[in-house]
């Protein structure tokens, strides 16, 4: 449980981090008309936190800006200045109102990390396809229903967080998405697997928990790089023996299936730090099985 908190403790360091300017680096301001007066150069403003409803117009003076927050506003729209902030790579506007995405994010092009999260989003246009240097993105928190088509344009994308939302299914040129670590597909509406990922060669980290999933495809071993895989409160009775093939996992959360026995290839995962299997019909004699598989794991039942 331990190595649990400290997994979820560095992601929230993590995510702290893509939401704070580096001031360090170079000058934080936190007005509009404060960066404009002493610097209209300033390449960071951070504005989270401050209770307003909209940008002003003359943010698109600060031609420089490059990491711009707004999170936790009231903000419901995009402030069309904003789509002028052509060097911008990090935008943040997670908990706000914003019920959509305009085709004018096409021109950001130059974005790095872009964060939507806990918002009203149902629909995402296909010009977000043309952030070719997005490397982070999260939706996670918002109602979309799909993903782009052309989401494999974003051949520079690292991290997608989508847990939240309504995705049932998901596009085929995900799999165009090579540099892939991280995805987070949680608490949506999957009822089968997606073959689509398991093309996804360099992804250490993935989360389908509490989906519908009932089987989980041998295909799953091809992913050769990860280290995490989250697939609690679904509907999965058993898992194929090619999971043990996946000799770098160190994390796998089972908890809430309907999983009576673990594949008796178990053992072959010797990197594996911390197995949960709480909530499973998983019998007496099967967990002495797992755990003597399993020496120098932590085993939760």
């Amino acid at each position: 449980m331990k190595k649990i908190i400290l997994l979820s403790f560095l992601l929230v360091g993590f995510l702290g981090y893509c939401q704070n300017a580096n001031p360090l680096k170079e000058q934080v301001y936190y007005s509009v008309a404060e960066a404009l007066k002493k610097d209209k150069d300033a390449t960071q403003l951070n504005l989270r936190d401050q209770h307003i409803f909209y940008v002003s117009d003359s943010i698109n003076q600060l031609k420089n800006l490059r990491f711009l927050n707004l999170m936790r506003n009231n903000l419901e729209k995009w402030d069309d200045a904003l789509f002028d902030l052509k060097k911008l790579e990090i935008l943040i506007l997670k908990l706000n109102s914003i019920k959509y995405v305009p085709n004018s994010i096409g021109k950001l092009d130059k974005l790095i990390r872009l964060d939507l999260s806990n918002n009203s989003i149902s629909q995402l246009p296909d010009a977000i396809t043309k952030l070719k240097k997005i490397r982070f993105l999260d939706l996670s928190m918002n109602a979309v229903a799909s993903i782009p088509e052309n989401i494999g344009k974003c051949k520079e994308l690292e991290v997608l967080e989508m847990n939240h939302n309504q995705l049932s299914h998901l596009p085929s040129s995900v799999s165009h998405l090579k540099k892939l670590k991280t995805l987070h597909l949680g608490y949506n509406q999957f009822n089968i697997f997606d073959q689509q990922l398991t093309k996804l060669y360099s992804l250490e980290d993935l989360n389908l928990e509490y989906n519908q999933l009932q089987e989980f495809p041998k295909e799953v071993g091809a992913l050769k790089k990860l280290k995490i895989l989250m697939l609690n409160g679904n509907k999965i009775k058993q898992l194929p023996d090619e999971i043990t093939q996946l000799q770098d996992l160190e994390l796998l959360s089972l908890a809430k299936n309907s999983i009576e026995k673990m594949p008796e290839t178990i053992k072959e995962l010797k990197n594996l730090k911390t197995l949960i299997l709480l909530g499973n019909p998983i019998s007496s004699s099967e967990k002495e099985r797992i755990k003597k598989a399993l020496p120098s794991c932590t085993v939760l039942f």
